[in-house]
């Protein structure tokens, strides 16, 4: 069984100690423990003198509500000590350094596929002092913006997981493939913009342009986008309880939950922007 998270393939949702990956024969295909000996795991004489078993168990529905709430509170009070602390003069350089961290954190527990407490952890603090800084100077020039954004954000979320628990849209392989696909094709564009914007088009293609009309429908797309994310997201959870993955499979979701949300969250502060007034 393999999730259609992006964030969530490879060794830490493929595998478990001491057992076959969920693409091939699956969690429970061959007792726990088989690559110490020929028994079960914890039967007598299917492991040598002294050997320990791993303390691990399988995760369940708690152990992602306790460890996505630690992520986002972190990304939360980080935030507002961003907010509080950070000074407009040096906002620039602070958002630079910590977005640069960010990317080094993202990549290496995507594609090193070590998600554990204290890096997903420490993505999040550094991911709220960028959330934080950026939120500020929204609500300095759109006042009230940043809150509109939050309760946009927890009500996007309520009916996303809604929608996902009613079975309004069923996540299929075709269904994540076309969200990543969608996901992709969004940053591609909000790359290009930079770029047309870098080398003189001060507008760029468009697509953040708050008189443009294009960029009203670029921010809406891009929201859906993150709710069909959070979709993807709600599916790996339930697989992995369903299916007895390990406990620390509940930071990849921690993780994942958090990407999300923080991508839903700044489209709708830029989004609801576009309708409110200059202080």
């Amino acid at each position: 069984m393999e999730s259609r998270n992006p964030a969530f393939r490879g060794d830490a949702f493929g595998q478990r100690a001491g057992g076959p990956g969920y693409g091939t024969a699956g969690y429970g295909a061959q007792p726990y423990g088989g690559q110490y000996g020929t028994q079960p795991y914890g039967a007598p004489g299917g492991a040598p003198p002294g050997y320990a078993p791993p303390d691990t168990r399988p995760m369940t529905m708690d152990d992602v509500v306790v460890r996505g709430f630690m992520t986002l509170a972190t990304l939360m009070i980080t935030a507002a000590l961003a907010w509080a602390l950070v000074p407009t003069s040096l906002a620039a350089p602070v958002l630079i350094v910590t977005l640069l961290a960010e990317i080094g954190i993202w990549a290496f527990i995507t594609f090193g596929r070590k998600a554990n407490a204290p890096l997903v952890l420490a993505f999040a603090a550094v991911y709220g002092i960028a959330v934080g800084i950026i939120s500020h100077s929204y609500n300095d020039i759109y006042h009230g913006v940043a809150l509109q954004a939050v309760v946009g954000t927890a009500l996007a979320f309520g009916a996303t997981l809604a929608v996902y628990a009613l079975r309004i849209v069923r996540v299929t392989p075709k269904f994540g493939r076309f969200v990543i696909a969608a996901g992709l094709a969004l940053i591609g564009l909000m790359l290009v913009n930079v770029i047309v914007q870098v080398f003189g088009g001060d507008d760029g293609i468009g697509i953040r342009d708050p008189g443009n009309p294009l960029a009203y429908v670029f921010s809406v797309a891009a929201i859906l986008v993150g709710c069909f994310f959070l979709l993807l997201d709600f599916d790996a959870i339930e697989q992995g309880v369903r299916s007895g993955a390990p406990e620390k499979f509940a930071w990849y979701c921690a993780f994942g939950l958090v990407l999300s949300l923080v991508w839903i969250y700044l489209e709708m502060l830029r989004l609801l922007s576009y309708f409110s007034g200059r202080d």
